[in-house]
């Protein structure tokens, strides 16, 4: 049997942390296990959180607290498509509290490091396959935002 997890290195040591968070916040999300470190692995102390198995919104992902010289970066990114503009502004604004910070597009980062984008099912349906005027109109208008604005963008698709 192959099976697939995403791997992500947290060189902040938050691995754990992280895991427990998007439990918490997160529907379809739990931590599995927890693995401490033994005596010589380099980049991490003995007996604290090494290797953390969890779960975001149904996608299993492997946790590794890697030492300080592996960064997160947007190269991996989770998509979080969510119901509309109330889950949008949940989602977006537990993201980027605490140390996250706002990006272009629906592009957020966590206070730990992991990159987000948060879109509404509405951006998908407006945007289409990019092939209409009305398509590119809503996909312009969401290139223009940082927190996806589902009213700019329908707007944006009808030609307002």
């Amino acid at each position: 049997m192959v099976t697939a997890r995403a791997h992500l290195w947290f060189g902040n040591d938050k691995a754990h942390e992280a895991a427990r968070f998007y439990a918490e916040h997160i529907p379809g999300s739990s931590v599995e296990s927890v693995l401490t470190s033994p005596e010589g692995v380099p980049g991490t102390r003995p007996g604290e959180p090494f290797v953390v198995e969890f779960t975001v919104a149904g996608l299993p992902v492997t946790g590794l607290n890697a030492g300080p010289e592996f960064h997160l970066d947007e190269a991996f990114s989770f998509y979080l498509r969510v119901d509309g503009q109330d889950e949008v502004d949940r989602y977006w604004d537990l993201l980027t509290s605490d140390g996250g910070e706002p990006g272009p597009c629906g592009w957020c980062k966590d206070r730990f490091g992991v990159s987000w984008q948060v879109v509404p099912t509405r951006l998908e349906e407006l945007c289409g396959d990019y092939t209409t005027d009305a398509n590119l109109r809503a996909m312009q208008a969401m290139l223009r935002m940082h927190k996806i604005d589902v009213a700019e963008l329908e707007a944006a698709y009808r030609g307002d």
